[in-house]
This record gives structure tokens, C-alpha cells and sequence, in this order.
């Protein structure tokens, strides 16, 4: 199982030169992907954006969109963006594509929100078409164009992935969530005729250190206020603040068969990547410890 971070782009006030740093020690330490989420009416950077800074200084690590809020955008101008930047990071892209659920993005893009769905399935066919025939270049560095995962309930997104995508990701919530949501899309996938297994993503949030609860009520609260108190307590009572809880999380999504799990971050503080490198990337610190034995990598 691959262990991947969340890039802080979302952290109100984080600084340009702190996404750089952030890519560069990610790398370093071991991490295999970095990932960025979306929204548009908030202190956040754009996903694409912020994955080409940080193209710009790594060279290995994995970059990931988890998720896009593919009906924001554009078609053309989308498979433009992710086939560029797959092909200057030597083919490193998975796009994460969702809905979005924020009536307030889709107005400040000028937008409607009803038909979300319908659009996204155009657009996944219309990308597939574009990295195809390559009539929008340039031409992305993966044959076909990057690796798309679809996000979102698998009720929803398992059907759409099997039509269309690679893979899915929960996005975010529990170990247990993810095992339903898996047979649900790998269910989809067999019934679609598609050979192999579908990608399989999974997303918590976390923080460490003495103030790590309140680091993330206060970042995961405030990202996620829009939903009502009770969804947004629930998000939040999903986060790993203590070393066990990032043990058991990791631990707990290799077990549901996630082939790769972000780990995504409530502060820009450095300490917070180099403490979350120190409890998440010593495979042994988790997976030899607390995986059941005969449990699949």
C-alpha cells in the first residue's frame, strides 16, 4: 500500500515558497504522492496550480488531484492543464475528478448546480477523446492521458468508474466506510465486464503534537462548517490526532484493500510533515505491527 500527503494547499494563509518546501521534504522523506483538494470560494490555492509548483521542484513523488471539481471547468481547457502537466512532470498525474457539492463555487464560476452528474460524464468521455486524438496539445506523457479516479459515494461513483475511470477514492471518512464502498465499486467493475480491479484511494485527515485537536477543529471545522455542525463534527471525529490513531487508520484502510492512502494535513507548519513522516512511513511501525497476518500490501 502506497502512503501519500496532502500538499496544505487548502490551509488558510499558506505561503507559496511553504507549498514549494512542502513538496521538496515530502520527497525526500519518502512519501509516494502528494495530493491537493478544491474549492473555489475559499483561502485556498488552485489544485493544478499548486501541483505545477510543485512538478516544478520533485522529481518521484506521485502528484494528485483528490478531488477536482471536474463541472467547474472547462472541458477543454481541463484535458489542456492535466495533459500539460502530466507531460512536464514525466507522466506523475492522477486526476481525481468529483462533483463538488458547493452551491457557492458553481455560483462564483457562474455556474448552475443541477445536471452535475450529466456534465461530469460528458466531460470524462470528452477528455478521453482529447488525450485520444491529441487535437488539444500537448500530448500527455501517458499513453491515453493520466490516471483518473472517481470521487465520491460509491453508490454513485462505482457505476461511473467502471464506465469510465481507473479507480475510485472515498475521499474522506473510515476504514469501515471504505470496505463498503470498495464492494460496491469492485461489484460495478465486474458487472461492466472491465478486466483486473479497479485503483483504490482513501483520505483522513491528521494532525500531531499537544494542540493536534484543536489544529483540527479548526481546520477541518472550518472547511467543512458548510455542511451543518453534525456532518462536519463527524469529518472531524474521522481525524487522527495521536500516533496510534495514524497507526490504526493506515492499519485499518490496508486491511479494507486500499491501494493507496493520503494522509492529509490540518496545518502548513513544517513540523507537522516531519511528524507525520516520522508515525506513517516506517511500514514496519504499522503494517507489521497491526496488519493481520496474511493481509495483501
Amino acid at each position: 500500500m502506497n502512503i501519500g500527503i496532502g500538499l496544505p494547499n487548502v490551509v488558510p494563509g499558506t505561503e507559496g515558497r511553504q507549498l514549494v518546501g512542502w513538496a521538496q521534504r515530502a520527497e525526500e522523506l519518502g512519501f509516494d504522492s502528494l495530493a491537493v483538494i478544491d474549492r473555489v470560494v475559499y483561502d485556498s490555492y488552485e489544485p493544478l496550480l499548486a501541483l505545477a509548483m510543485a512538478a516544478a521542484v520533485t522529481e518521484r513523488i506521485q502528484l494528485v488531484t483528490n478531488v477536482l471539481i471536474a463541472p467547474l471547468r472547462n472541458t477543454g481547457m481541463l484535458a489542456k492543464q492535466a495533459a500539460s502537466l502530466d507531460r512536464a512532470s514525466g507522466g506523475r498525474l492522477t486526476l481525481g475528478l468529483g462533483l463538488g457539492g458547493r452551491d457557492d463555487d458553481f455560483v462564483a464560476c457562474g455556474l448552475p448546480t443541477h445536471g452535475r452528474g450529466r456534465r461530469l460524464d460528458a466531460q470524462l468521455g470528452e477528455l478521453n477523446r482529447i488525450w485520444q486524438d491529441t487535437d488539444i496539445g500537448p500530448a500527455p506523457a501517458r499513453p491515453g492521458g493520466p490516471r483518473v479516479l472517481l470521487g465520491g459515494d460509491a453508490r454513485y461513483a462505482g457505476p461511473r468508474t467502471a464506465r469510465q475511470g481507473d479507480g475510485w477514492t472515498m475521499m474522506v471518512g473510515t476504514p469501515a466506510d471504505f470496505a463498503a464502498g470498495i464492494e460496491v465499486v469492485r461489484d460495478c467493475w465486474a458487472a461492466a465486464g472491465r478486466p483486473g480491479t479497479p485503483a483504490t484511494m482513501a483520505v483522513f485527515y491528521a494532525a500531531l503534537g499537544a494542540d493536534a485537536p484543536h489544529v483540527v477543529a479548526q481546520a477541518v471545522g472550518g472547511y467543512y462548517d458548510w455542511l451543518g455542525r453534525d456532518i462536519a463534527g463527524h469529518i472531524i471525529g474521522t481525524a487522527a490526532t495521536s500516533e496510534a490513531q495514524v497507526h490504526e487508520r493506515l492499519a485499518g484502510f490496508a486491511v479494507a484493500g486500499a491501494d493507496e492512502v493520503m494522509v492529509l494535513p490540518c496545518a502548513a507548519d513544517p513540523a507537522q510533515l516531519e511528524r507525520l513522516a516520522a508515525v506513517a512511513l516506517p511500514r514496519a511501525a504499522w503494517s507489521d505491527t497491526h496488519r493481520p497476518e496474511g493481509t495483501p500490501t
